[in-house]
């Protein structure tokens, strides 16, 4: 069964008129933090978008810097590319997230800055709708080194991902309102109930393509259409109490 959405498809009366929730979604022409170039009724499984994920030397996106990027591309419900950068963060890996992650001071050393990979991960967000596990985190660094480099916080020469009104689709907060009765909604326990694999925990590309397939999983639970998944996705989150943790996962 479809989660609720917005529009019904009935009049004031109860009565159900075919076609009026089809005429009713092509009116609505805004959804709060749509990514630009997609309209409400985009179907948003079928339609180009992108998982990211980032490892981190700590939790403050104002003061910890970023220091391996993943991203896995889906198109028509397919996985079509995964791509991964280590940066090099011009700061020491806190401890706790060396012992997470695995990824060292000498593993970066020579990686380029989030400068250096930036042009490349802009072709690859670029026409895509935004994704990822818990995007509170993952969204908030991104837009914070986005701000370091100098960029505008929005505009259509940006991608979606790095425009810092928009919200991306959380497969965190879908997991959380379908599986609610399940105990445990870190990525590896969720992909665990649905069966998809999960090769290495906290690096980047792994946790990217994970929680990617974990969506679509969730799919046939979810709202069909771009703009209503975003509308129930915000009344959900609002109601969710995330933790923004490494324990996400």
């Amino acid at each position: 069964m479809r989660a609720s959405i917005d529009v019904c498809g009935c009049f004031p009366t109860g009565k159900h008129y075919p076609g009026i929730a089809e005429r009713m979604a092509r009116l609505t022409t805004r959804v709060r933090g749509m990514a630009e170039g997609f309209e409400p009724a985009t179907v948003w499984a079928a339609a180009r978008f992108a998982v990211l994920d980032f490892e981190t030397t700590g939790l403050d996106p104002e003061v910890d810097r970023v220091i391996e990027i993943g991203v896995a591309c889906f198109e028509g419900g397919e996985l079509v590319e995964t791509r991964n950068w280590l940066v090099n963060p011009g700061m020491p890996i806190g401890e706790e997230s060396k012992a997470i992650t695995g990824i060292t001071d000498e593993m970066v050393a020579d990686a380029p800055s989030f400068g250096g990979v930036w042009d490349e991960v802009r072709v690859v967000l670029t026409g895509r709708i935004p994704v990822a596990y818990n995007h509170a985190f993952d969204s908030k660094f991104l837009w914070a080194e986005c701000r370091r480099l100098g960029l505008p916080p929005r505009g259509s020469e940006l991608p979606p991902a790095a425009c810092d009104d928009g919200v991306w689709i959380d497969p965190l907060v879908w997991a959380r309102e379908i599986q609610k009765d399940e105990k445990g909604h870190k990525l590896g326990d969720v992909c665990a109930r649905l069966g998809v694999s999960l090769e290495t925990a906290h690096r980047a590309n792994h946790d990217a393509e994970a929680a990617g397939r974990v969506l679509l999983a969730l799919a046939a639970k979810m709202p069909e259409r771009y703009g209503d998944l975003l509308r129930v996705q915000q009344r959900y989150a609002a109601t969710q109490d995330v933790e923004i943790t490494w324990r996400r996962r």
